[in-house]
């Protein structure tokens, strides 16, 4: 049975190749649930991830934080080509804006 309190985060979809709804939670990638309504979909892989909860925490392992539940800096790095690294500085400059500020708008569209 599904945790009342849990904060996972979930999402239903539907699912073309199964012909029906999908349940997922982002903290638990590899764990989902197929049901004909969207509502039962949701259930469904709450159940799965409250059952999973409880095996690991019987076992003592690590049960993944919610990610509502976690604190982020704002700050990440982030990798890219050297051409666009010059475009984007070129555009901050030309903006009068900070690179990391034009970035984080491209990144906010």
């Amino acid at each position: 049975m599904a945790q009342k309190n849990d904060k996972y985060t979930y999402r239903v979809t539907w699912s073309e190749d199964d012909n029906e709804y999908v349940g997922l939670c982002a903290e638990f990638p590899g764990l989902s649930w197929l049901a004909n309504t969207p509502e039962k979909a949701l259930k469904g892989i709450r159940e799965v991830v409250a059952d999973v909860v409880s095996d690991m925490a019987t076992n003592e392992e690590a049960i993944p934080e919610p990610i509502a539940a976690k604190n982020f800096s704002g700050k990440f790095m982030v990798r890219v080509p050297p051409d666009i690294h010059r475009k984007l500085a070129l555009q901050a400059a030309e903006s009068g804006i900070s690179l990391n500020r034009i970035a984080s708008f491209k990144l906010s569209q």
